[in-house]
């Protein structure tokens, strides 16, 4: 006899190959187990081929979105540098600009001062060259050395001036002597001394006179006369 065990229901044993009552039931209906099927059925909430692949395109999209952000933060950034540089480039072009002028300028300025301090230390020789053309003493060799010495000098800039007759002006003569004349109405050069010297604007002697004034008196006389001439109808006739 066989012992039972109060509690415990005795199961008989089972080959391991039998059929199982829902395999079989299964079976029957055409329906194949997920074990043996190749692997466990698909949930109820998997996700279909054409929502994946909308979801897949809305990602693709914001990461080209985010990356279209970045590319132009990048150009934004490139774009200012670009200003600031070239910003810098232009205000160095202008600084390069006025100092090239200005040495230009000065360059000049230091050539005149030059010419006119090699000019002034030959003025001394014009003068006797002139002295001697006045007396007749220019002649032979001597004649065409000083021309050539007046030809050079003139090509360097030098201008002479001071003419008798033309009107005493202070700023470009130097009045030494002194006289009065009825034949002038103002203050008038009527003997150069020495001729004055310029380079361009620059005076570097000015011409010394002699200079002749109205005699005190003539004036009002002369203004005299003429009052009493148009008081009298103008000069007589024939």
């Amino acid at each position: 006899m066989t012992e039972e065990t109060p509690g415990f229901e005795q199961k008989p044993d089972v080959p391991a190959d039998a059929v199982q009552p829902d395999d079989a039931a299964a079976q029957a209906a055409g329906q194949v187990p997920a074990d043996e099927a190749g692997g466990p059925a698909d949930p109820a909430g998997d996700v279909t081929d054409d929502e994946q692949e909308g979801q897949d395109v809305l990602q693709g999209g914001q990461g080209q979105d985010a990356q279209v952000a970045a590319l132009t933060a990048q150009l934004d950034q490139t774009r200012t540098a670009l200003h600031e540089r070239t910003q810098d480039l232009q205000r160095l072009q202008a600084e390069f600009q006025n100092y090239r002028r200005r040495v230009e300028r000065d360059r000049a300025a230091v050539k005149e001062v030059a010419v006119a301090n090699l000019l002034t230390e030959l003025l001394p020789v014009l003068d006797d060259i002139g002295r001697a053309r006045d007396h007749g003493e220019l002649v032979g060799g001597f004649k065409s050395v000083a021309e050539s010495l007046e030809m050079v000098a003139a090509k360097m800039g030098l201008m002479q001036f001071g003419k008798e007759g033309e009107p005493f002006d202070p700023t470009v003569h130097e009045a030494l002597m002194h006289s009065y004349s009825p034949d002038v109405t103002e203050t008038t050069c009527v003997q150069i001394l020495q001729p004055g010297y310029r380079i361009g604007e620059r005076t570097i002697r000015p011409a010394r006179v002699g200079v002749a004034e109205p005699q005190p008196g003539a004036q009002g006389a002369a203004g005299e006369e003429s009052a009493d001439e148009e008081e009298n109808g103008g000069p007589d006739q024939g």
